[in-house]
This record gives structure tokens, sequence and C-alpha cells, in this order.
């Protein structure tokens, strides 16, 4: 008996892939890895210049969108599906980590705010407006960017950017479950610190603060994009159809180390 060839590298060969926040660093990576791997790719980004260009890297299609706008997040899902009939995967990836995000005792209210609008919730408009087509069709895989922070303590705290992606990781599980058997996965990504143009304007201007990160990675390098890129593939691919409401942690073994700050 003949073993049937399976060729991994068109797992999303048919897909129509929604990524926000996919101008850069982890969004553009995973762009790349989903047109790679078969996968139609829409851009959703505020930047329309990067955005534009994004898109066309992975032949795909651009839509300027501001995440925490409920109409702009609603268009871009609708648009998605009447341009190509459907959407398989979203991947809510847009999220930012400004400076005046700190400890608890810096940190005022509207920068609270705005670290909550962008990374939670965007989160929530976005798996709203993809699940209403999700439920549709019976099918969808949503992986949302959470972080290791929402499992672990920081070492440099931002207090708002920790908050909002327990958030991200709590409401993850809990549309993993309520959807399933409707044929719906939700994930939440966990990352590490990830070498993205975010991470590197942050720790550029502030060194001792990168060293205090990198001191918690066993193998004492952060992530590159494309790492993580690879797990959102698995993610989004039938490989994975078995993986919901998880904690996928993609973190180089930080939440397996015991080590002190420095």
């Amino acid at each position: 008996m003949s073993v049937p060839k399976i060729d991994l590298t068109q797992r999303l060969a048919g897909k129509i892939a929604v990524i926000t926040g996919g101008a850069s660093g982890i969004g553009l990576a995973t762009a790349q890895r989903f047109a790679a791997e078969g996968a139609t790719v829409v851009i959703g980004d505020l930047d329309p210049v990067a955005g534009q260009a994004a898109a066309e890297l992975v032949d795909g299609f651009f839509i300027e969108v501001n995440v925490t706008d409920k109409e702009q997040v609603d268009n871009l899902f609708d648009t998605t599906v009447q341009r190509y009939g459907k959407v398989d995967i979203a991947f809510n990836n847009a999220g930012i980590s400004p400076a005046s995000d700190d400890s608890i005792e810096t940190t005022e209210l509207p920068a609270w705010d705005l670290v909550q609008d962008v990374n939670l919730k965007s989160v929530y408009l976005c798996c709203r407006a993809a699940l209403r087509h999700m439920t549709k069709q019976g099918s969808g895989s949503i992986i949302n960017t959470a972080s290791f922070v929402a499992v672990l303590g920081s070492a440099t705290s931002q207090i708002s950017y920790t908050a909002s992606k327990g958030g991200v990781l709590a409401m993850s599980r809990e549309l993993g479950v309520q959807f399933a058997r409707q044929g719906i996965r939700v994930n939440a990504l966990c990352p590490g610190p990830v070498n993205t143009p975010l991470l590197k304007e942050l720790f550029a201007s502030d060194p001792e603060r990168a060293q205090r990160r990198l001191v918690h990675v066993p193998r004492g390098s952060f992530a590159e994009p494309e790492e993580l890129a690879a797990a959102v593939a698995f993610l989004a691919s039938d490989d994975a159809s078995f993986v919901n409401a998880s904690t996928f942690l993609v973190d180089g073994g930080i939440s397996g180390a015991y080590v002190t700050a420095i």
C-alpha cells in the first residue's frame, strides 16, 4: 500500500486570510508565510503606503483600517467576503506598546485607554466581524495575538499592555469554547519578545531595558518574525484541527525557565 503524498507547502491553498497589522513585523512575516502556503491574503493596516506595499509583496489586497473603529473593522471583513466570497482565517494581530505605558505609578489614564482600545477592543471588534461570516460558513480559524506577559509577570512593566493581552487571552479561550461546535477554532498566540520594529525602537532608546528582557530568554536572543509566522500558519491550517481555545506559547522557553531579573 502506497503512502499518500502530502504537500505541506500548500496547507492553505484556496484559503482567504485577513491580517490586521499586516504591514510590518509579525503581521507582514505571516502574510508572506500564508501566501507561500497558498492563501490569498487581505492586509488590514492603518498605514496606506506600507499596507499597499505589503499587499503587492504577497499578491494580495489592501484595505485601510483603524482597528479601533467598528465601522472600519466591519468594512474590512465585509469587503473581503464581497470580493472573495468567504473568510477562512482571521489573524487579529494589530497592537501597540507606547512609551507612555509603563509602571502603574506613572501610566496615566489616556495611555491606559489608548492601549486598551488598540490591543483589546480591536480584537473584540475583529472577532465579532469575522464570526459574523464564519458562523454562516460553518468553518474558520481565528488567531488573536496575545503575549507571554498574559501568563507571566513582565520584567519591565507595561501595565496596560499586559492587562490588554490578558484580556485577549481570556476572550480567545471563551470564543474557542463557544464556537467550537460551529466549526470555528479560536486560539491565542502568545509570543515572547520578537525582533520587530516596535521592539527595536523601544530598546534602542533603553539598552538596559533590553538586557532585562533578554536575560529571560534561554537561547539568549529574541525571536524573529518568521518564527512566529510559522506558528500562526500552523494554527491557521487544518494541521491544527484539534487545537482550540489554546494558550499557544511561542516564547523560546521563557515560561519554562527560572531566572532572576537583573
